[in-house]
């Protein structure tokens, strides 16, 4: 097996992690939790979104988590931004760069975003604009690459289009997301196969649900592609409100735990990692998805 001496992990807690849940999560909460990660030596932090409160309550006040942010130079802070009011708040925000999103689903598109592909990427022009004006990296993901709740299988050749199109629109890279996590290793390879013959391997990251298992074999599937950017969520936090029984994003304890015993680099502190995950956790008050968190911490109980 060939896979990349170094990975980047963009851990996406903060943001995809918490967006769903129930218990309400407060500023402070928040802050504490990016700090606690950023001390885990992660170089990429989703730290929330500029969407209306209205819809997403957990991601209120985001202008007010990334004032934590300002002059951590050896950290990127991202954002998710919606819509060119979502921008301007972005920008208002300093935040260090963004995140666009649509899927390669029509269906997935419209009942996430209310418009379809093409409309999304209509409302992208606006933000994309004001982000190069700023100088704000603009980051791209792709829903339902491997499979959609309301249509089913999805055409790699549709998938692969739509990772194109955010590439070729200012995207530094683009995070191809298995939604629903009904991928496996075939479909998989099938995937990112197509995907490097049109996009270099250094902008595609994968972002995987763990709903069947298969995140971490599918990971692996992804590094012996050469592919090196992977998104997780400390303690498999995480869901999809669109996708019905889909459970959270794969675990960045389980994704750097496995990278570790195949040498490969992470610069994340493994040990600091599980203690932010249990920080988390109490804090939410449930036990952990991650299997390397729940194990490292029964050990001590």
């Amino acid at each position: 097996m060939n896979v990349p001496p170094e990975v980047r992990i963009v851990e996406v807690g903060p943001r995809d992690g918490l967006q769903n849940e129930s218990v309400h999560t407060s500023v402070q909460f928040r802050i504490e939790l990016i700090k606690r990660l950023s001390n885990c030596g992660l170089s990429t932090i989703e730290v929330g979104s500029f969407v209306s409160p209205k819809w997403v309550p957990q991601m209120a006040d985001t202008d007010q988590v990334l004032r934590y942010t300002q002059g951590c130079n050896d950290v990127q802070f991202i954002a998710l931004v919606p819509n060119e009011i979502g921008m301007k708040a972005a920008v208002e925000s300093n935040v260090d760069g963004i995140a666009i999103f649509t899927a390669a689903s029509e269906t997935f598109c419209k009942k996430n975003t209310n418009c379809t592909i093409n409309e999304s990427f209509e409302r992208f022009k606006p933000v994309v604009k004001l982000a190069v004006e700023n100088s704000i990296a603009v980051r791209g993901y792709v829903s339902c690459v491997l499979g959609c709740p309301y249509e089913g299988s999805v055409s790699v050749d549709k998938a692969v289009d739509v990772a194109k199109k955010l590439i070729d629109i200012g995207c530094y890279e683009v995070s191809l997301g298995d939604t629903i996590g009904v991928g496996t290793v075939n479909a998989t390879r099938n995937l990112l196969q197509s995907a490097l013959g049109e996009i270099d391997s250094g902008a595609i990251a994968v972002h995987f649900h763990d709903t069947y298992g298969q995140a971490l074999p599918n990971i692996v599937t992804a590094l012996d592609l050469g592919v090196s950017i992977i998104d997780s969520s400390v303690g498999g936090l995480g869901g999809c409100p669109y996708a019905k029984g889909a459970s959270g994003n794969v675990a960045t304890e389980d994704v750097v735990h496995m990278l570790n015993g195949m040498a490969v680099t992470t610069n994340v502190d493994l040990d600091k990692l599980v203690e932010t995950s249990e920080f988390v956790f109490n804090y939410l008050g449930r036990s952990p998805s991650s299997r390397v968190a729940t194990a490292r911490l029964g050990q001590f109980n």
